[in-house]
């Protein structure tokens, strides 16, 4: 996968990430690098410095992002499973938008080793894939304690595959009442999932309405995070500091080089999250950023006491489907479009719960996703309702 960037043209790491090493040793082929928005900084999928990713159902609409090309090339030939980033919802976007399968991971469970991210705190990598099958193939290959890693502490791995052909006798489902409606939604989105939820009932599941008042709150944790946290990285180099692990010496100085030579390619987003990190460093001296990352314990804990009532959550992936794409918008409207449909991904992000987005149905033309989130580490609960739901139901005619 490539940065979406001019920024680093030239620039060859040293070295593969682990979770490419994983898959090369497990037997499988690289065969390409994909498009994403640049830097990663946008859901939209319009951002890249090589063009906008096309949705593969109509080429006038974006495939999302950031990792959109690894959600658009599953509908071309020769490439049966990607990796996409997430650190607001990167991964599981495109795959709402362009109707795959995208898994993001509990925080730690995927090695971030010779990734470049935007905060290893809720920097997050996982598959993509056209089946559940196909993720969780590419889940049991990548998942996995790494020695180089720091964010890895205390993880969980499973047999994944074994989740596959099970029924959802006895699995309860929470719909949250917070993830429903959010400003903007589209009401065929909102609609497309409730029908599928009660698909789900059909099948077996015990449904029930839940309700998590912080998910609607959460946009200050997210912001606080991601605007200190990118900035640091950035003025870092990539890299960082105080932690034992991996460091990317290469990476250092490249970027560090390009940054000072050719800062004016940065993307729009990125330029306005270094200014506003800026800003709040220099006037705050980081206190925003520490109240934001001591609030992530009881936002956590908020989805965790009704994941004890329920074995995962269901709502909508993005309020939207599929942006049309724009060419002449002005800066400013790239940057607010960007990060338009983030209301019910960027949060588990900065929780670390699993989440994980399965297409549920067509309108207009274009795929609906319905996001499953789960307790930390249970993998294995969200790919056993996903497949069994992909088994029994054609979201295409549905």
């Amino acid at each position: 996968m490539t940065c979406g960037s001019l920024v680093m043209e030239g620039y060859a790491p040293e070295t593969d990430a682990t979770l490419v090493t994983r898959i090369l040793d497990a037997g499988g082929e690289i065969v390409a690098k994909l498009n994403l928005d640049n830097f990663s900084f946008s859901g939209g999928g319009d951002t890249s410095a090589f063009g906008p990713t096309r949705n593969p159902h109509n080429h006038e609409h974006l495939a999302g992002g950031s990792s959109g090309g690894s959600a658009a090339a599953l509908y071309y030939d020769d490439i049966d499973i990607t990796i996409g980033g997430d650190q607001g919802g990167s991964i599981r976007i495109p795959s709402s938008w362009c109707g795959v399968v995208g898994l993001k991971p509990t925080n730690g469970l995927v090695p971030y080793t010779g990734y470049v991210g935007i905060d290893p705190t809720f920097d997050h990598a996982g598959p993509m894939g056209r089946t559940v099958a196909d993720v969780a193939l590419m889940l049991e290959v990548i998942a996995g304690r790494d020695p180089m890693d720091p964010r890895q502490t205390e993880i969980k791995v499973e047999p994944y595959a074994q989740a596959l052909g099970r029924d959802l006798k006895g699995i309860r489902l929470g719909v949250l009442r917070e993830g429903f409606g959010l400003p903007g939604a589209e009401p065929d989105v909102d609609t497309a999932v409730s029908r599928a939820i009660q698909v789900l009932a059909g099948l077996g599941a015990q449904v029930e309405e839940v309700s998590v008042p912080a998910h609607l709150q959460a946009d200050s944790v997210v912001w606080g995070l991601i605007a200190e946290g990118a900035n640091a990285l950035m003025y870092a180099n990539g890299v960082g500091y105080h932690f034992r692990g991996y460091y990317d010496a290469g990476l250092a100085s490249a970027l560090g080089r390009f940054r000072k030579t050719q800062g004016d390619d940065l993307p729009p987003t990125l330029k306005l999250v270094l200014l506003v990190g800026s800003f709040l460093n220099r006037h705050y001296h980081g206190r925003l950023y520490a109240k934001a990352q001591n609030m992530r314990a009881s936002l956590r804990g908020a989805y965790d006491a009704v994941l004890e009532q329920v074995d995962a959550l269901v709502m909508p992936t993005t309020p939207v489907k599929a942006l049309r794409y724009e060419p002449d918008l002005r800066p400013r409207a790239v940057i607010e479009r960007g990060w338009s449909m983030l209301g019910n991904t960027a949060v588990f992000n900065m929780t670390g719960h699993p989440s994980l987005s399965l297409p549920c149905a067509m309108s207009a033309g274009l795929p609906i996703g319905m996001m499953l989130t789960g307790r930390h580490f249970d993998e294995v609960m969200l790919l056993r309702v996903a497949d069994f739901y992909e088994r029994n139901f054609d979201w295409r005619k549905g």
